[in-house]
């Protein structure tokens, strides 16, 4: 796993390698989906930097839909080019380039139709702004942590 902490420009396409950054990414997904649906979202601190990115984010990107991210929208070429340059400004955040999921509908879970994969800038300036205007509260209301009798974590829906 050593392997994944390198730079991305490193290394050419390889499907195993794509896999190993794609189990990484879904598993920081899960994580950070367990969290906003066991704790309030508007207290969580993503980085020691959130107030900066959160500010040049929407200055950047004041009318980005963040409940429904279009992904071709951002994945356009005037939006990788837009997107390339808010993300070089913060190089100075730890795995700001990391593959990383994000829900492209903010009501909703993690799922093959609903996870875009940006880098972990993206991920942080969109679920900040999430986090922040409240977007992710519907997650608490719809999803609760409970622990079986393996104590281990389980999603379930409240409906």
């Amino acid at each position: 796993m050593e392997v994944l902490s390198r730079p991305a420009d490193e290394f050419e396409n390889d499907q195993q390698l794509e896999a190993m950054w794609a189990m990484k990414a879904f598993e920081h997904a899960e994580i950070y989906f367990n969290i906003i649906a066991s704790v309030d979202p508007t207290a969580l601190k993503l980085t020691p930097f959130d107030d900066t990115i959160y500010t040049i984010f929407r200055k950047e990107f004041p009318t980005l839909d963040i409940h429904h991210l279009n992904e071709d929208e951002m994945k356009s070429p005037a939006g990788k080019q837009k997107w390339r340059s808010f993300c070089e400004r913060f190089k100075f955040v730890d795995d700001y380039s990391f593959g990383t999921l994000v829900r492209a509908d903010a009501d909703k879970d993690y799922s093959q139709e609903n996870s875009i994969l940006v880098s972990r800038i993206h991920f942080y300036a969109i679920e900040l702004a999430r986090n922040r205007e409240g977007l992710n509260n519907s997650i608490r209301k719809h999803f609760f942590t409970i622990r079986d009798n393996n104590d281990a974590t389980v999603k379930q829906n409240e409906e």
